[in-house]
């Protein structure tokens, strides 16, 4: 009888007590919390160390009220594998969301939800690689459900991978404007040092990026042209990519002084620095490989492994990892009429592994009419240029041209030629193996791969590229940077105005329309270059006499005799008016139908899942597939399986 006395007393309180009061942004964890202030806690999980803040909350926006259910729930083990699933798309944006859902940031006891246009945009972006898996979004990043929005405080879970926390140390405010640090930089510090110095230069200057790394970092490019983002009739197209391995910085750190260089010169009225800014579009890319830059970094300065950080986070070699167009070139090179340029990408290729930073190359390639490259990499000091792979496959060392062989050497002669260490005809110093040579070589002369970017460039765009040995310390001491700068500043130079060397001119038909994908051809060598959107084009040629001919289907031949003299430093005007054929030769025809891209782009089309054979099943029966292939990722979960990432049918 006591006993149920104080069970109903027991009960008479509970039913008395006031209701628990929810503070702003917390009435959505669970049925909000018996205490009226959140307790943060140092988050432990280890798929979100890496976020922005340090502390958390339990219970989170799903009600999970510790650790242990957070880790064994499928949303936590989605999160851990999206980098797999997804091949590096949308990664690690997607996570750094989810882990602002399970690990909700806390300051002061206090919960700060995330942004919901973050959500949203990411959403936007990021659904058709859920698409392509067969994957439904994640219900728990349901930007209306777990976001805010501005005016209600909330904070961006994605903004340091925008470089937005800037790790760079304060500078005096009386620098002069000409000042450049020669120091390492980090990721964080390259993408401000590149922001910075476009926002001094607007007017001449932007940056954008061309995708992602695989952990999710932007690969940022700064743009120097009179009028940033566009192109512009006639002005040629160049690049500078460094860093491609992670491991051979002094490329990066070159063309981040490159670009406070031509800033700074070009306010300063510098005439060789505004005459190439006002003729040229200038792209500079200083990482392609900011993941192998951070492991290596993580062995510091001086360090001169080859191994570490040379490679991706996905354990790839971007140096080997485009197609293979170059066997297809010597294929093709026994046969009449055949060029060896514009080859297709084989589909074949597709089904490797593609890394997200080869594919952002491959893009970006497709949308500018690039003229000139060269990618700056280290561990010697030499400028070596296509073929990088060998016409023999089994020979390691041989000498194997293009039929621009007279062209690159020029090209790389420029820039061994204009650098002081690379043209000292000592044999006793680094690079001293080349001196005989001029401090140029062909690249499979030196040493035979497949894979390479500069071969692609060569065999599927108008785009000559070289690849420049900057030196024999991959990762130098920070004392040694200026003085690489000043070895290094005048030949980088000199390099990009050879992009002005040759001929150039339009294409139209007899109306003024510009015609494109028009065939620019050099009687004698086996490569053409084609016509840009509006029908401008740019061929790179040695001094000489050529017969140049331009031909488009539908249209007749026109050819011209050129003579290039020996001291002409710009460009020749050649411009082809074309008039309609009676009949288009079939040959021709077919001829220009076969080296066409690909209508149905496999860049745009790509699913980085696809395995051989999988379109034979997509297109047959259900049986046997009632899960996707990813299911499998979530068998350790008996209980809790994730249905609600399954498609509705």
């Amino acid at each position: 009888m006591v006993l149920r006395l104080l069970l109903l007393l027991a009960g008479l309180l509970r039913a008395t007590k006031p209701a628990p009061h929810c503070e702003t942004g917390q009435e959505t964890l669970g049925q909000c919390q018996t205490v009226q202030k959140a307790k943060c806690v140092d988050i432990a999980l280890s798929s979100c160390t890496d976020v922005a803040y340090t502390q958390m909350v339990y219970p989170n926006f799903l009600d999970q009220k510790s650790r242990e259910v957070i880790e064994y729930s499928s949303e936590y083990l989605l999160i851990s594998v999206l980098h797999n699933l997804l091949q590096g798309e949308c990664n690690p944006d997607l996570r750094l969301l989810g882990c602002s859902v399970l690990a909700p940031q806390c300051e002061k006891d206090k919960v700060i939800k995330p942004c919901r246009h973050v959500c949203e945009n990411l959403k936007k972006n990021c659904l058709p690689a859920f698409d392509a898996i067969d994957m439904a979004w994640p219900y728990f990043l349901d930007c209306d459900r777990f976001f805010a929005g501005e005016e209600e405080g909330c904070f961006d879970p994605l903004a340091k991978l925008r470089g937005e926390v800037d790790a760079e140390e304060d500078l005096p405010s009386d620098l002069p404007a000409t000042f450049i640090q020669f120091k390492h930089h980090s990721y964080s510090q390259m993408v401000s040092t590149l922001k910075k110095t476009a926002s001094r230069c607007s007017h001449i200057a932007t940056t954008y990026s061309i995708g992602r790394s695989f952990e999710g970092k932007d690969l940022f490019v700064i743009e120097f042209s009179t009028k940033p983002g566009h192109h512009e009739l006639l002005k040629p197209e160049f690049k500078y990519i460094g860093n491609m391995h992670g491991n051979e910085v002094v490329g990066k750190e070159l063309l981040i002084y490159l670009a406070q260089y031509l800033c700074s010169e070009y306010l300063l009225g510098n005439p060789r620095i505004q005459a190439l800014i006002n003729s040229t579009r200038i792209h500079l890319l200083p990482s392609l490989n900011p993941d192998g830059y951070e492991l290596a970094a993580e062995e510091g300065a001086g360090y001169n492994g080859w191994v570490i950080g040379r490679q991706t986070a996905q354990n790839l070699d971007l140096n080997r990892n485009f197609p293979d167009l170059t066997s297809e070139a010597y294929r093709r090179a026994g046969i009449r009429g055949a060029r060896l340029d514009h080859i297709p990408i084989p589909q074949s290729y597709w089904w490797g592994k593609v890394a997200p930073e080869t594919k952002a190359v491959m893009k970006w390639l497709r949308s500018i009419p690039f003229v000139l490259s060269a990618s700056l990499h280290g561990g010697e000091l030499v400028v070596t240029y296509p073929y990088d792979y060998s016409r023999h496959p089994m020979e390691e060392k041989m000498f194997s041209p293009t039929p621009d062989e007279k062209v690159f050497k020029m090209l790389a002669k420029a820039y061994a030629d204009a650098h002081p260490v690379i043209s000292d005809r000592s044999e006793l110093r680094c690079g001293g193996n080349f001196v005989k040579r001029g401090g140029i070589i062909n690249g499979a002369e030196w040493y035979s791969f497949t894979g390479g970017m500069a071969d692609f460039n060569y065999l599927h765009t108008n785009c000559f590229e070289v690849t420049i040995e900057v030196g024999c310390e991959k990762f130098p001491l920070e004392e040694e940077l200026f003085t690489i700068w000043h070895e290094n500043k005048g030949a980088l130079l000199n390099y990009m105005e050879m992009v002005h060397r040759g001929i150039k001119g339009i294409v139209s038909d007899k109306f003024g329309n510009p015609i494109k994908n028009a065939r620019i051809s050099v009687r004698g060598i086996q490569h053409d270059v084609t016509t840009a959107a509006d029908g401008d084009y740019w061929r790179l040629l040695p001094p000489g006499t050529f017969i140049i001919s331009a031909q488009a289907p539908g249209y007749s031949r026109v050819m011209k005799r050129v003579t290039i003299p020996t001291r002409m430093k710009q460009a020749g005007r050649v411009d082809f008016v074309l008039r309609p054929a009676e009949a288009w030769p079939s040959k021709l025809l077919r001829r220009s139908m076969e080296d066409a891209y690909d209508p149905q782009d496999p860049l745009e089309l790509f699913d980085p899942h696809a395995q051989h054979g999988q379109a034979e099943a997509r297109g047959g029966s259900a049986a046997g597939r009632e899960k996707p292939w990813w299911w499998s990722y979530f068998s350790s979960l008996d209980l809790h399986k994730p249905l609600w990432l399954l498609k509705q049918r």
